[in-house]
């Protein structure tokens, strides 16, 4: 069943709004000016003195491709430049497509018109071809105040003179109520031709679905929950593996205590202390000794014969060498290994220099 508002596009300025409002195959309601809205799609009808319609076989092709070659196939019918036309094509009669030419700049006026008054038609039919179409002769039918005619492969305004001239002089059959009634039904049900086509396309308006808006909500604050539960894990488990890692460092600290340390509250901090004093104050005795040997072992001509570690980390050496030059080597090579020198007072014996130095860390 079909159910809509024809509303017919005066065609002149200051003529009266007429539409039809069908429901099933009849004419339910009629009137002139602006329909109130009911929930039926408006469909607007142009009239037939503006529209200029053509019939050609054009491929079976996308709307877009179509239109393209429906404007080489109308290019030398009219007069008019290419840019300020509006070409739209329909849908296939047979073997042709109904084509519309308009110009653009009054499809832009009656767009704006329709929306003056709060309509947006989705649908644009010219006048012509509401009537049904004929395999010969024409017909013939008064449209929201004007008289149109339909051929095999024409329609337009009934003019005195024109349509003679067209028809070739064949009078086109009026059509009865029920037969027009039962035509506008089919061609608000399945327009063969919407003028609302490339740039003038009714922009649609998307609805908002908030069922599947909350459910997006829902699946994203699940996401996050998810996300913050894995992190809230993950910090759980580094904070338990550092708990135990925690407990075996404190295990081996206290087997490294001597036994007689009784209980101790911090087994860490006094392993440090206990291995502070078995290394000795400064560098402790280990290091220091190391160190020291090192920065000696390759001066040529100085022997190491006593070593005295004191309690509060310097070290005295008591070294002999060969002559003054290497005694001074001596010491420049355990200030290079980052000791502090003093003493140096050497003592002749036996052909040779014996001294004690005192180094500790700087």
């Amino acid at each position: 069943m079909t159910t809509a508002t024809l509303l017919f596009l005066p065609p002149r300025i200051g003529d009266p709004w007429r539409w039809l409002r069908i429901d099933g195959d009849a004419v339910a309601a009629r009137g002139e000016g602006v329909p109130e809205a009911d929930g039926a799609p408006v469909v607007a009808v142009a009239p037939a003195d503006a529209v200029t319609l053509h019939w050609a076989a054009l491929p079976a092709r996308s709307i877009a491709q179509a239109a393209a070659a429906a404007r080489i196939v109308v290019s030398d019918a009219s007069a008019t430049p290419q840019e300020q036309l509006h070409v739209a094509v329909g849908e296939a009669e047979g073997e042709d497509r109904p084509i519309g030419v308009v110009s653009a700049a009054r499809m832009r006026e009656w767009l704006d018109s329709l929306l003056a008054i709060g309509v947006d038609p989705a649908t644009m039919i010219p006048a012509p071809l509401l009537l049904p179409a004929t395999e010969d002769g024409f017909v013939r039918a008064d449209l929201g105040g004007q008289a149109v005619v339909r051929g095999p492969a024409s329609g337009f305004a009934d003019e005195q003179g024109l349509t003679e001239f067209i028809t070739g002089g064949v009078a086109p059959e009026t059509l009865d109520r029920a037969a027009l009634e039962r035509a506008l039904a089919s061609a608000a049900a399945a327009p063969p031709l919407n003028l609302r086509q490339g740039a003038f396309m009714r922009r649609r308006r998307r609805a908002i679905d908030w069922a599947l808006a909350r459910r997006l909500a829902l699946l994203l604050a699940l996401i996050l929950l998810a996300t913050l539960a894995i992190d809230l894990a993950t910090i759980a488990r580094y904070a338990l593996a550092a708990d135990r890692l925690e407990a075996q460092a404190d295990a081996i600290a206290r087997r490294a205590l001597p036994r007689d340390a009784g209980a101790v509250a911090d087994a860490s901090r006094a392993l440090d202390e206990r291995l502070s004093r078995l290394r000795g104050p400064g560098q402790g005795f280990t290091r220091t000794v190391a160190a020291a040997l090192s920065a000696i072992r390759p001066v040529q001509g100085a022997e190491v014969e006593a070593l005295d570690f004191q309690p509060n980390g310097d070290l005295g050496i008591t070294v002999t060498v060969d002559g003054d030059a290497v005694a001074n080597a001596l010491q420049a090579r355990l200030r290079d290994a980052g000791f502090a020198v003093s003493g140096g007072a050497f003592e002749s014996t036996g052909g040779r220099l014996k001294g004690q130095l005192t180094v500790s860390s700087r």
